[in-house]
């Protein structure tokens, strides 16, 4: 019986010598810890960085708006397209992509005009819808406005997520130059019950400078009252026609990475 029971430890023994020495073996080689499945899709990048990659879904590309739709009734967009941008017109009011999206990369560059006039929120105002909920302002929105040396409640200045959250710095060139954004939004989740499951977030580069850091929405924009999520599943990307009209926003180079 003795020797039964010493053969039965030394297996024992053994096996935990032999489990820590793989675990040892493991931590000093260095193919242990190298992954090569699955192999990253081939995407190739714009030249110069502001052009869309390879996987891009072109929105706006300098000729013409058959990405958009009037958002009020999905009749033809009719903002104004001249010299390779899009001007706000302003008896069209919001239009949004016919395409509807989840999680995105969006690239899109705006510009208000260099003799912009006005203060505050009246001041080059406009917005990206990053989600369209509505035919109106409904939706998670990105603050469009002129910043330069212009005074204004913070969340709702530009690269704040409108009423929400005020971005990190303040970013802004001056009128007349070319703004960019670079948007990377994870959409929301929700239960079957209307409940949601995850929240929304979005991360904001303006002008190549980080002011929003994977930022966690509370809920859709309102102009007035607390945000609150409302279900849906995909939506279009919106551009707002604020009622600053005078002086309106022109837009370039838009482009979308779907990210599901």
């Amino acid at each position: 019986m003795h020797g039964m029971t010493f053969l039965r430890t030394s297996a024992a023994t053994l096996f935990v010598f032999a489990v820590g020495s793989s675990s040892a073996w493991a931590q000093t080689d260095p193919k242990a810890t190298e992954q090569w499945d699955p192999v990253p899709k081939v995407v190739t990048p714009g030249n110069p960085n502001s052009a869309p990659p390879s996987d891009a879904v072109v929105l706006f590309g300098g000729k013409d708006i058959a990405q958009w739709e009037a958002s009020k009734d999905h009749s033809p967009a009719h903002w104004k397209v001249h010299d390779g941008i899009l001007t706000v017109d302003k008896t069209s009011g919001n239009i949004q992509t016919k395409q509807k999206f989840k999680s995105y990369q969006l690239h899109l560059e705006w510009q208000v005009p260099k003799d912009i006039t006005g203060e505050g929120q009246g001041r080059g105002n406009s917005g990206v819808f990053l989600a369209s909920t509505g035919p109106g302002d409904e939706g998670y929105e990105v603050q469009i406005m002129d910043s330069f040396n212009n005074p204004t409640y913070v969340n709702g200045q530009a690269g704040s997520v409108y009423k929400q959250s005020a971005p990190l710095v303040n970013a802004m060139r001056k009128p007349g130059e070319w703004q960019t954004y670079d948007i990377v939004w994870t959409a929301p989740v929700f239960a079957a019950d209307g409940s949601v499951k995850s929240p929304a977030y979005v991360t904001l580069f303006h002008n190549g400078v980080l002011v929003q850091n994977h930022t966690e929405l509370a809920g859709e924009t309102f102009y007035i009252g607390k945000p609150k999520y409302n279900p849906y599943t995909e939506a279009p990307i919106k551009l707002q026609a604020h009622g600053d009209h005078s002086q309106p926003i022109s837009f370039r180079n838009i482009w979308v990475r779907p990210l599901d």
